[in-house]
């Protein structure tokens, strides 16, 4: 029997699952303080999901809010939307806007990885969707335990399946992203998914249910019971290493729905017809419902007996939790309906008023004639609990820094030098990422300018002007366990960088913070300590944050993930033909270094590949010589100075020059900058990149940089010969860096 508002009313004692939805005893005192009463079954479903973690950002909220100092100016104009809507909106130049996102989809990946990481793209896409944009390309920043961990073999054939599968049956280029591998990844990998969408400026469409008597229209897909309680639930517990301690039913994706979807919408919005639009994503009904009527000058009645259902045993609170995929809500003019419910039609998408907007301020929701819920919708969607967790620096914060990586030994000869480069080209985390990417389509719709193994992935948005954007992703949770804060600022530069050293100016950031428990003040603390860090940044580099995703409870038993603040930078370009890519492109070529060389090694690749240690203090975050270096970079684009351009960052000179040759399928012959060969070649230093340039361009180019205050070393030439020479340490023939370069992960996964 259904469980209605009078019925709460009269039976004020009746035993609720509150603690099985999520709940706490004090959230759930809250709840019926809120109301007057005790909840309906239906309300207790709604918050329980909306104020789960996941969808409430109760622990992150106070730490969350000090972004605001950051203002909604770019380096190329005004934020048209930040943080607080379904993605930012950043002004790019003319009538054109971007909108960009990164969200996770970690612990439902975990859980069934190809249905976990397809709706995790599919949501993310639909976020995009939902701003009146176009989305026109994806990333995918991921990470894993070992590669030769037995769970690992589980999990990366699945998700990178299903982030391919349902993006490339989307038509959407994947132009980057991450795949990265560490221990504490184990039970618990990372599945971020970042998607961009172009709009023009009149096309912005915000996420508001207004205008007493407009209708409430659900379309795309029926409901069914398929990720009931999903990621709201999922992104809230701990798995046990061994397996998860929960498995609700996860989300199921249909990419070929979704693309009706798609089209669907955008003829939707040309035709003018949408007054408020929200996506379906965790918390389904309960999320959409609140969400819209909260931000709107109205309530909302809706009628449950109007969804439609794939599954008609369906109950009421099970409606109101379903994460189905594949489904939008619409606000429309009654006298508009007509022809909305057309242009579904045409494009075979289910559509269904269920329900209109009232005045006053009260979400209605009615099942079989009966009132399940009648709440404030600003209490379910705004109004839910705020943590002060606990903040404490861990004891052992101190023992990890001082065991520095100075003690560890440096080879001195050349032969043992050549062997470190081919053990760290050869790693998991610098070997080569094609067995993932090649299961990407990256050149879809025939705008893609780079993209994997690029230093950034770049989509032409305007074929008229050239006028283009480049994306970075960028994390390294082994600097973030030494200094949180420093370590989400170098991530915070490498992904500055990364744009910059392409040829686009870098503008704005999304941000996925992927953490352990809130529940452990040692993780609040990092939590903290990286907001405080990348607020720091984004101020020196003039680069809001224009919104992104927290995700806690990353964790397998008692052992947290590494801190993984991913960072997601947008850059602007005026013609993408001025680009700079990465490969080394003729012969006779000065190979330049851009940037200061010091001694930190600590937290490096090196550290980690060559002595299996994890200490000290990462590389200093310099954001002055990011500016000038990016500065000289883009500047360089645009003359056509550069022949390539490749940051240093993990795995430092040497890696960056092995990538250059095997891009460019060209050798190099060079003299290292600095005395000390382990230095010179593994330091992870910030603020450097490796470029190359005809030899009669390179006094006015270091001109330009002696003007801009960037350190420049001429430190050899690119050559036919198939090798990387390092003069008096050895020579390494391209086809042997190759094979090491390319067999790791393929060995790993069978083939």
């Amino acid at each position: 029997m259904v469980d209605t508002v009078a019925q709460a009313l009269n039976t004020p004692d009746e035993e609720q699952p509150w603690a099985a939805l999520g709940l706490k005893a004090d959230e759930y005192a809250r709840i019926r303080e809120i109301l007057g009463r005790r909840p309906t079954g239906c309300e207790l479903a709604m918050y329980s999901v909306m104020w789960s973690e996941h969808c409430s950002y109760k622990s992150s909220k106070v730490h969350l809010a000090r972004f605001g100092v950051l203002g909604k100016n770019t380096p190329r104009g005004p934020l048209l939307a930040g943080i607080g809507e379904q993605a930012g909106v950043v002004d790019v130049g003319g009538d054109w806007a971007v909108t960009f996102k990164i969200e996770s989809h970690n612990h439902p990946s975990y859980v069934e990885p190809y249905q976990g990481a397809a709706t995790g793209v599919g949501g993310i896409v639909r976020d995009i969707l939902a701003m009146g944009a176009r989305p026109i390309g994806v990333m995918d920043p991921l990470r894993f335990g070992p590669l030769d961990a037995p769970d690992t073999a589980r999990v990366l054939p699945g998700i990178v399946a299903g982030v391919g599968g349902y993006g490339n049956c989307l038509g959407l280029p994947n132009i980057g992203g991450e795949v990265v591998f560490d221990p504490t990844y184990y039970g618990n990998p990372l599945v971020n998914a970042l998607c961009v969408g172009v709009l023009k400026h009149d096309d912005l469409h915000l996420a508001l249910a207004s205008g007493a008597g407009n209708k409430v229209i659900m379309y795309g897909a029926a409901t069914g019971g398929d990720g009931i309680g999903g990621a709201s639930i999922l992104a809230s517990e701990t798995f046990d290493a061994d397996g998860p301690a929960k498995r609700p039913s996860v989300q199921v994706g249909d990419p070929f729905m979704e693309k009706l979807l798609i089209e669907c919408t955008l003829e939707l919005f040309e035709a003018g017809i949408i007054t408020g639009i929200q996506d379906f994503g965790a918390a389904g009904i309960s999320c959409a419902t609140s969400e819209l009527a909260s931000a709107g000058d109205g309530g909302m009645h809706v009628d449950l007996d109007l969804v439609e259902l794939r599954d008609p045993t369906l109950a009421p609170e099970e409606i109101l939790m379903s994460e189905s995929q594949e489904r939008m809500m619409a606000v429309v003019r009654p006298g508009d309906v007509d022809e909305f419910l057309r242009i579904c039609a045409k494009w075979d998408v289910l559509a269904t008023v269920i329900g209109e907007v009232i005045p006053g301020d009260r979400l209605l929701i009615d099942w079989h004639g009966e009132r399940v819920v009648d709440v404030d919708p600003k209490t379910v969607a705004h109004e839910g609990p705020v943590y002060e967790r606990p903040v404490e620096r861990p004891a052992w914060q101190d023992a990890l820094i001082a065991d520095a990586s100075t003690g560890l030994e440096r080879a001195t000869d050349g032969g043992d030098l050549a062997g470190q480069v081919l053990q760290l080209v050869s790693s998991p985390n610098l070997c080569d990422k094609s067995w993932v990417t090649d299961q990407y389509d990256r050149y879809v719709r025939g705008n893609s300018v780079l993209a994997q193994p690029e230093n950034a992935g770049m989509l032409r948005i305007d074929e008229s002007s050239g006028l283009g954007i480049a994306l970075a992703t960028d994390a390294n949770g082994r600097y973030c366990l030494l200094d949180p804060y420093a370590g989400a600022q170098l991530a915070l530069c490498e992904s500055y960088r990364n744009v910059a050293v392409s040829g686009a100016q870098p503008v704005a950031i999304t941000d996925c913070l992927n953490f352990g428990s809130p529940e452990d003040p040692a993780v609040m603390w990092q939590f903290s300590q990286a907001i405080d860090g990348l607020i720091e940044g984004c101020q020196a580099l003039g680069t809001p944050v224009t919104g992104g995703n927290v995700s806690f409870y990353n964790q397998t038993g008692d052992q947290n993930i590494l801190p993984t603040p991913v960072i997601g930078m947008l850059g602007v370009i005026d013609d993408v033909a001025d680009r700079t890519p990465l490969g080394f492109a003729q012969p006779g070529d000065a190979v330049v270094l851009l940037g200061d060389t010091r001694d930190e090694l600590d937290g490096s690749a090196w550290a980690g590949v060559i002595h299996d240690h994890l200490g000290g203090r990462p590389p200093r975050p310099d954001f002055a010589a990011e500016q000038a270096l990016a500065g000289v970079l883009i500047e360089a684009s645009q003359q056509g100075t550069l022949t390539s351009a490749h940051d240093l960052s993990e795995g430092g000179l040497a890696q960056a020059l092995a990538e250059s040759c095997l891009r460019g399928r060209l050798g190099a012959r060079v003299v290292l900058p600095v005395a000390d060969a382990t230095v010179a070649l593994f330091s992870e230093s910030a603020a450097r990149a490796l470029v190359s340039l005809p030899r009669e361009g390179v006094d006015a180019f270091a001109a330009r940089c002696a003007a801009a205050g960037v350190p420049m070393a001429v430190l050899g030439e690119v050559t036919e010969q198939p090798e990387l020479a390092v003069e008096g340490l050895f020579s390494l023939p391209l086809a042997e860096i190759r094979d090491a370069w390319s067999v790791t992960i393929p060995a790993a996964m069978g083939r």
